[in-house]
């Protein structure tokens, strides 16, 4: 389970591949200043952030509502910031660059949908075959915090649910019990891979999925496999 992220890093497709189903929780609210709407790719002078501009309406908007600011001419941006600055001669460019421009030529409403766009190609790039189900067409649900995903988990027939360990905080192992779910923490480890950016500089972490799949493809899912660890 994950909230939508719009070019999602690689802990979200680790935790992705690692589980039977996953939840895109988009009926939660959305986070101002999180990473919901934006995130980092990699040029010749270092990380690039590229964040999608959004309509504040109101405090209380769901991931799911949220309005992208069109008046904006973020598209064309961000795809030059990905093409002609970014990844236009990485090593698997010709074979994915393609489907990438594709992408923008869309003009996007709300920011679910190119997260998810954006989270599918990745998804497919990498081979990653988990079914995808939304937390909004699972019906209601009263729950808050660690109740909530509790409920979601059971809803879907879950024994355990895959937690980020930056949830540790907030997600209470007990209250899962009570509906039947264990807690499996991700424990999520980066790989290093060659960054044709970089050569031989020091490595960049926790860039946009992209970076590994134009660095390295589709065989770059191996590397975050073999990262992993399990919880002690």
């Amino acid at each position: 389970m994950h909230q939508p992220h719009y070019l999602p890093w690689l802990g979200l497709l680790d935790k992705a591949d690692r589980s039977d189903l996953f939840v895109v929780l988009d009926h939660v609210q959305y986070e101002r200043r999180g990473w919901q709407n934006r995130n980092y790719i990699a040029s010749k002078s270092g990380p690039v952030l590229l964040t999608v501009p959004v309509v504040n309406r109101s405090r209380n908007e769901q991931i799911r509502d949220k309005v992208i600011d069109r008046t904006r001419p973020w598209r064309e941006k961000h795809l030059r910031a990905i093409s002609e600055h970014g990844y236009r001669t990485a090593p698997f460019w010709k074979d994915f660059g393609p489907e990438i421009t594709a992408i923008y030529d869309t003009d996007w409403e709300r920011l679910i949908d190119i997260s998810l766009a954006t989270t599918y190609f990745i998804f497919n790039a990498f081979g990653i075959t988990t079914p995808v189900v939304r937390s909004s067409e699972l019906g209601e649900f009263p729950g808050q915090k660690s109740e909530l995903l509790a409920q979601i988990s059971a809803k879907v027939g879950a024994d355990t649910m895959l937690s980020g360990d930056g949830a540790r905080g907030y997600v209470d192992p007990e209250v899962f019990r009570r509906y039947g779910v264990e807690v499996e923490w991700q424990n999520f480890r980066h790989p290093e891979y060659p960054q044709f950016h970089r050569k031989g500089g020091e490595f960049l972490p926790r860039l946009a999925a992209v970076d590994l799949l134009l660095n390295a493809g589709p065989e770059g899912m191996e590397l975050v496999r073999a990262a992993r660890v399990t919880d002690g």
